[in-house]
């Protein structure tokens, strides 16, 4: 496929071109697995959904009506619908801690000291935000690491952009209070 399509005319295009879905599949499969192995922690069954996720897009292509929102927010939609499935399920519970992400490379700090401030400094922000609820989490995954908009993650959570402004007002506050507290306990 050589010419260039807008997102939109290439989805109406897929919906009867193989090829062109594959053009949609190459844009969004990395960040769509990404999205899904942060939520369920393993490779296998990251892989097993994000396929699941275009499989099930492919099949419902031909429904998808556009709403200004990028095709992005529907397959995170579907990714958001088969992870809540997956953990639902029972089988498998373990979701990966946020502890275990890896750290950006830190060599061009020029001392030590500053070193070992950034990764105290990192762990502790990451153990504050490990205690947030799953769905609070999600909520900075999706705002800081996937980079989406507050209508988008609206879409995907299924709830009123209005709503998800709530739980990000409420998300930063409960951080900040977290942080105020864990910086000077009560003694």
């Amino acid at each position: 496929m050589t010419q260039e399509y807008d997102e939109v005319s290439l989805i109406n295009l897929a919906r009867t071109d193989p090829e062109a879905f594959g053009v949609l599949y190459e844009r969004y499969v990395e960040r769509i697995y990404n999205y899904i192995y942060f939520r369920v922690g393993n490779t296998n069954d990251a892989e097993d959904l994000t396929s699941k996720v275009f499989f099930k897009a492919l099949k419902s292509i031909g429904g998808y009506k556009h709403m200004g929102l990028p095709f992005s927010a529907w397959l995170y939609r579907i990714a958001h619908n088969l992870v809540a499935n997956y953990h639902r399920d029972g089988l498998r519970t373990r979701e990966i801690s946020i502890e275990n992400l890896t750290l950006p490379d830190t060599s061009k700090y020029p001392t030590p000291e500053l070193r070992m401030q950034q990764i105290q400094e990192n762990d502790f922000l990451l153990g504050i935000i490990n205690d947030l609820s799953p769905q609070k989490r999600e909520l900075l995954l999706l705002k800081f690491v996937e980079n989406l908009t507050n209508q988008e993650i609206s879409f995907i959570f299924g709830k009123t952009e209005g709503a998800i402004k709530s739980l990000y007002h409420r998300t930063l506050l409960e951080l900040r209070d977290r942080v105020k507290e864990l910086e000077n306990p009560r003694i």
